[in-house]
């Protein structure tokens, strides 16, 4: 009887475990060193897009040793969107500042971007300022990226960004970097009257 028992209950434990693939393991692609994923929203039926870069030469000012880091592109609520995670804090709102450059090109510093509230996060969500960084970022093979903190001290990473305007393609599929612009409207053209 005890043995029944036991195999019912981890039975119906194995079946607790099972997670749903939304959140589990969306199916991927690769472009280069990017992850591209490809899932369907489960209630509104949409596409969501994302693609992902993940590296492991994250550097802050208080850790001890480079530690992975991830830039993810994306379309949240209908917006494109830019983010960075990191395994270390790098900032809080308003006492952080994010520049980034690509290859020998200028850099960008102290762009629009937000902190989230568990500090290991930062987002660029400005339509203008996302649309400046993808541009750069199709025609480009390095990323670096520098947060200034006045409480998580200093930190840098480098992206090598093979792939990337596949992966560009893919994650903002569902929300163009540019809105559609409404079609002219059209003005009747006035029929000429033959007179005979």
């Amino acid at each position: 009887m005890m043995a029944v028992l036991c195999a019912g209950l981890s039975a119906g434990l194995g079946a607790c475990a099972a997670r749903d693939p939304y959140v589990a393991t969306p199916a991927t692609t690769t472009s280069g060193n990017w992850k591209i994923e490809k899932q369907t929203d489960r209630i509104t039926g949409a596409p969501v897009p994302s693609a992902m870069l993940i590296i492991n030469n994250a550097s802050n000012t208080f850790a001890d040793y480079a530690q992975p880091a991830s830039m993810q592109l994306t379309c949240f609520d209908g917006k494109p969107m830019v983010r960075f995670a990191f395994e270390f804090k790098v900032g809080t709102d308003p006492n952080s500042t994010l520049g980034y450059r690509f290859d020998e090109k200028p850099g960008h510093d102290n762009i629009a971007a937000r902190f989230l509230q568990e500090y290991r996060t930062v987002v660029i969500e400005d339509r203008a300022a996302v649309t400046t960084f993808v541009n750069e970022l199709a025609m480009s093979n390095m990323l670096v990226i520098r947060i200034r903190s006045l409480a998580a001290g200093r930190t840098t990473a480098e992206f090598k960004l093979d792939g990337a305007p596949a992966a560009i393609e893919a994650a903002f599929a569902g929300c163009p970097l540019t809105p559609a612009t409404p079609a002219p409207p059209e003005t009747r053209k006035k029929r000429r009257v033959a007179r005979g």
